[in-house]
């Protein structure tokens, strides 16, 4: 099972991708996760995606391309995983379709997760990472039972540097211009099913896995 979740920033594709994962027993491969790692390294594609990044800019396609083929070659992916934050561009939709159709693969379904602005900056604007193992937390509706600390691995939770309405005005106009049109693209093959996500996260996790078919 192959699924790819898709939406403006701050949409919540994190928190149901985590979801979907224990559920399925299948990863979550977060490509916004693998990018800041590399950054954070200062490895060869963190220098190349940095600038981007930090100006709440989409990184180059070839960068994308070669850090997700990479990531489903690995063992864990045999069965399926889920996309999320990748493809954003036509051009990465196109590459993807191009790499799992080598191995006889192709996506199972494509959720577009959508809400209004005010949601999405309200969430962005919340949001708390543990900076160790990357647990995500909400400052009103996901809080951490340790107050400023993982509930996970007792590391303390930070805002992430890009977690600003300026950023995020930035990456919503690059959602706009790059990654809509990917809506088009996948109803075309079929694939599309439009979630509403104004809804507590339980019941958006519910109805994602009932158009799988999946029993709750």
């Amino acid at each position: 099972m192959i699924i790819i979740l898709m939406g403006a920033p701050g949409v919540g594709k994190g928190t149901q991708s985590v979801a979907l994962s224990k559920w399925l027993k299948i990863p979550h491969i977060a490509l916004g996760d693998i990018l800041r790692k590399n950054v954070l390294e200062q490895t060869k594609i963190g220098k190349e995606a940095e600038d981007f990044m930090k100006n709440g800019l989409l990184v180059p396609d070839e960068v994308i391309i070669e850090v997700v083929n990479s990531r489903i070659q690995e063992d864990d992916c045999e069965k399926g995983f889920i996309l999320d934050g990748f493809p954003r561009t036509i051009t990465q939709a196109e590459d993807l379709e191009k790499l799992l159709g080598s191995e006889g693969k192709k996506a199972t379904a494509v959720f577009n997760i959508e809400a209004e602005y005010k949601h999405l900056l309200e969430r962005i604007i919340g949001r708390r990472v543990c900076k160790n193992c990357g647990a995500t937390y909400h400052v009103l509706h996901h809080k951490s039972q340790n107050g400023r600390h993982c509930d996970v691995c007792g590391e303390e939770l930070v805002q992430r540097k890009d977690d600003t309405e300026e950023t995020l005005n930035n990456r919503i106009k690059e959602y706009e211009e790059q990654t809509k049109p990917l809506i088009g693209f996948y109803e075309e093959r079929g694939l599309l099913i439009t979630i509403n996500a104004e809804d507590i996260k339980e019941n958006i996790t519910e109805r994602i896995l009932k158009h799988l078919g999946e029993s709750v």
